[in-house]
């Protein structure tokens, strides 16, 4: 019951901020004592329910750009294949320091602009343009890789990149999140399910709280204000890299 207890709060806070929770999933399923392979391909079922569940009601309240969304997919695809191809050549602990920096760093930025003084979040831009599709595209390959090497989940990435890069306002920002990942996750479990690492009464027991949780937290994040969800996913983002550090120092298991 305990586990199926954490699954739902972890579902229901990281739904509110766009965010699928897998990154928090496998360490909570390790410390519980379930074997590595079992921990991760259970944590991208879980972050796929979380992010179907949480997406729907985002694109319920018409917060998702579906045309925008899907420029992420194919990058997501093959970079988080190419990832799983370098994932023995490149220096697994270089890149989780380097990410912690980034979490560290961009979670500052969201912070800090609670107290910023500016214009108020709009609407999504109505159109983008060629350079920035080019670059949609290149993030998109980049955190694919960066998912599938690291085992940790898009949002984290995608959600500042769209607010700061793309400037789209927060909540459409959670919300194309959830759709992106839901592609992310769904490549992964096709792989661990082709390997026999699915573990289906732990998938089932879990996959019901996350689904309720994602469902409810993304009820509050669709009338959050923009200035709270950007502290909210800093907060997320150094929470994740504070869990990176207790693994990079030995704390946690892989």
């Amino acid at each position: 019951m305990a586990v199926i207890a954490l699954a739902f709060i972890i579902a229901f806070t990281f739904s509110m901020f766009g965010q699928g929770g897998g990154s928090v999933y496998t360490p909570i399923l390790l410390l519980f004592g379930y074997a590595t392979l079992v921990s991760v391909s259970t944590s991208l079922v879980l972050n796929l329910v979380t992010s179907v569940s949480a997406g729907y009601i985002f694109y319920r309240h018409k917060m998702i750009d579906l045309k925008v969304s899907f420029l992420f997919v194919p990058g997501i695809i093959i970079g988080s294949l190419t990832g799983s191809a370098l994932a023995n050549i490149v220096n697994p602990t270089f890149l989780l320091w380097l990410f912690v920096s980034f979490l560290v760093g961009a979670g500052a930025r969201m912070v800090y602009s609670y107290w910023e003084k500016g214009q108020a979040e709009g609407e999504p831009p109505k159109t983008l343009s060629t350079a920035m599709h080019i670059v949609i595209i290149s993030v998109s390959f980049f955190v694919g890789m960066l998912s599938s090497m690291l085992g940790v989940g898009g949002g984290i990435v995608i959600v500042p990149f769209m607010v700061y890069v793309c400037k789209y306002p927060t909540r459409f920002a959670a919300g194309a999140s959830h759709l992106i990942i839901s592609f992310s996750a769904l490549f992964g479990v096709i792989g661990h399910s082709a390997f026999g690492h699915l573990d289906l009464p732990l998938i089932l027991e879990t996959g019901a709280g996350v689904f309720i949780g994602g469902n409810l937290g993304a009820r509050i994040g669709v009338k959050m204000k923009s200035g709270l969800m950007k502290v909210g996913v800093g907060i997320v983002m150094w929470v994740l890299a504070a869990l990176l550090i207790l693994k990079l120092l030995g704390y946690m298991g892989r």
